[in-house]
């Protein structure tokens, strides 16, 4: 995929161009990694959990052009946390549903601030 993205310095790049769209998917990676260096999960562990996400997605339509992988890697990781009794699944929903009430109550142009989304 080529990306019209300009790169800052020292981000990874390969041959088609730079390895993250979105700066959320360098997060989510480098969280992998490190929860699996700390011993939360085997790298095995993260890679069975991970295909099996991306074969449940291709099931129910996904394309899989590539686009969506991160969204993949994402919903992995949760549910690897989740295993692991890190977070709960309705947690991570309470916590989607006070992201979107704070973005949509923040002018645009303006940081965003979580506690606007709180109940």
């Amino acid at each position: 995929m080529v990306s019209d993205i300009t790169p800052l310095p020292l981000q990874p790049q390969d041959d088609d161009g730079l390895v993250f769209a979105e700066p959320w998917q360098a997060h989510a990676f480098a969280l992998t990694v490190e929860l699996s260096h700390r011993g939360l999960f085997s790298w095995g562990e993260w890679t069975e959990i991970f295909s099996h996400q991306i074969k449940v997605a291709q099931t129910v339509g996904d394309p899989d052009l590539g686009d969506t992988y991160y969204d993949h890697w994402a919903r992995a990781l949760e549910k690897i946390i989740e295993s692991k009794g890190g977070i709960n699944s309705d947690v991570v929903d309470e916590r989607t549903d006070a992201w979107r009430r704070a973005y949509l109550s923040t002018p645009h142009g303006q940081p965003i601030n979580l506690s606007a989304g709180l109940d």
